[in-house]
């Protein structure tokens, strides 16, 4: 075999490939894998690494809901610590959503701002997500064309005041704008008037909050997407669903050729109302962590594929914030922090339940990538980013807040055992260590900021 010069060759045993089962080596140029061949191939090479035997190549994930809060809330997360937490987690890309920074990114010139913040702080690639509020309906294309990946909007409040919630009119109308550039739009589907007419007691009763945001709440949401989507041919992508009601309706809606996709996160799959302690605040999100049952069904229309991916929603705030020590879940603000956790909590809940490496990485990987169009990643495969993990896929370990690196250490996942410890991350075939941010700013035409 003739030898062929590579930047780096990684060797290994196992590794999670579209093309090739079993033992092979994975040549690397100019930061994208070039071929994919037997683990002896003859190749010659800058570098070499062979992976141990208990380690598992997989490509990085790409975690499409992610609130970095900065500029304007850095104090909540920010661009270096949200990315380290990312790398360490194997998130080798992701996709910053457009509320809870100042300004949102509603528009051109808030894009920039934020474009700015993050050059030169990020340890992984970063794009971003376009916002629609009734005040931008009609000028999307222009933000489109700019670059972000899609429009994020709220069927209800979003607990900030600079981003408002589009009704069900204007949900329409921004369906019907987006589908004019087959653009697509990312919905928070809570109904609000459903949520307002629900009790909502102060508090530290979780069952209290479970009830101030009812599974109905999303049901009705998700079926005005659906019925605005099919109106206009437009693609539409339901965010963070909770409510396993709603399945069946997500399921007769793609049947029937609704351009929809639908993403769950490592917390509805994994935690359940029954187990969380009155007053434990770090567990509020919204929608929220509902019953076993319920976890059950959203791990079957995963399996089944109507639900598409695995992304963490990682909504971090100071602990002030989250209202620990009163224990009042109606004063809390709602977000669970996971970025750096996502990879070995969903493993460890998917291997329990006889799902394999494979299809956790077509959850947490393939499909965010195809979801949001990231171009060049997702995959182990020729053309694509050589963004890598080597992760040891029967190593345990217990959360401790101490060795997270997003800014304020708070999770629901402390003191829980997990399996899966991510050893190495590589972003464009170099490994990420911390010292030297090289992530790139991605935009939706997959071309980095110069």
């Amino acid at each position: 075999m003739a030898l062929t010069e590579f930047d780096l060759v990684v060797r290994t045993a196992r590794a999670v490939t579209d093309e090739r089962n079993g033992p092979i080596s994975v040549g690397i140029r100019a930061g994208r894998i070039a071929e994919l061949g037997p683990y002896d191939a003859g190749w010659s090479a800058a570098r070499v690494v062979e992976l141990a035997a208990d380690e598992v190549l997989l490509p990085g994930l790409v975690d499409t809901h992610v609130h970095v809060n900065e500029p304007g809330r850095t104090h909540w997360e920010g661009f270096d610590t949200a990315t380290r937490a990312a790398a360490a987690g194997g998130v080798t890309t992701l996709i910053d959503m457009p509320l809870n920074s100042i300004p949102p990114t509603v528009d051109v010139d808030a894009l920039a701002t934020k474009r700015a913040a993050a050059g030169g702080r990020c340890h992984v690639d970063v794009g971003f997500w376009g916002g629609a509020v009734p005040s931008n309906i009609g000028r999307l294309r222009v933000l489109h064309d700019a670059g972000v990946f899609g429009f994020k909007s709220f069927l209800l409040p979003s607990g900030v005041d600079e981003f408002p919630p589009l009704d069900v009119g204007e949900l329409d109308a921004a369906s019907g704008e987006v589908a004019t550039f087959d653009g697509i739009l990312i919905v928070h589907a809570e109904d609000a008037r459903t949520v307002a007419e629900a009790p909502h007691r102060p508090g530290s009763r979780y069952a209290d909050f479970l009830r101030s945001r009812p599974h109905q709440a999303e049901d009705i949401a998700i079926a005005n997407v659906i019925a605005s989507a099919a109106r206009h041919r437009a693609r539409a992508h339901v965010l963070h669903l909770s409510s396993a009601a709603a399945v069946p309706a997500i399921a007769a809606a793609r049947e029937a050729g609704v351009r929809l996709t639908v993403e769950t996160c490592p917390h509805y799959l994994t935690l359940a109302a029954d187990d969380i302690a009155d007053g434990q605040t770090v567990f509020k999100c919204c929608p929220p962590i509902r019953d076993q049952a319920n976890s059950d069904r959203l791990w079957g229309a995963l399996a089944t594929g109507v639900v598409d991916c695995v992304v963490s929603d990682h909504s971090p705030s100071p602990p002030e914030l989250k209202n620990i020590e009163s224990g009042d879940f109606a004063a809390a603000w709602g977000g669970v922090s996971s970025l750096q956790l996502g990879l070995a909590v969903v493993w460890t809940e998917a291997r329990r339940r006889g799902h394999g490496l494979a299809e956790v990485v077509r959850w947490m990987a393939t499909r965010p990538a195809e979801v949001a169009r990231v171009s060049g990643k997702g995959r182990i495969a020729p053309g694509y980013a050589a963004d890598l993990v080597v992760f040891a896929p029967d190593e345990a370990f217990v959360v401790d807040p101490a060795r997270l690196h997003h800014r304020h250490p708070l999770t629901p996942y402390t003191g829980r055992e997990l399996t899966g410890v991510v050893r190495t991350t590589y972003l464009r075939g170099r490994p990420i260590t911390g010292n030297q941010p090289a992530g790139q700013l991605l935009r939706r035409l997959g071309d980095p900021d110069a």
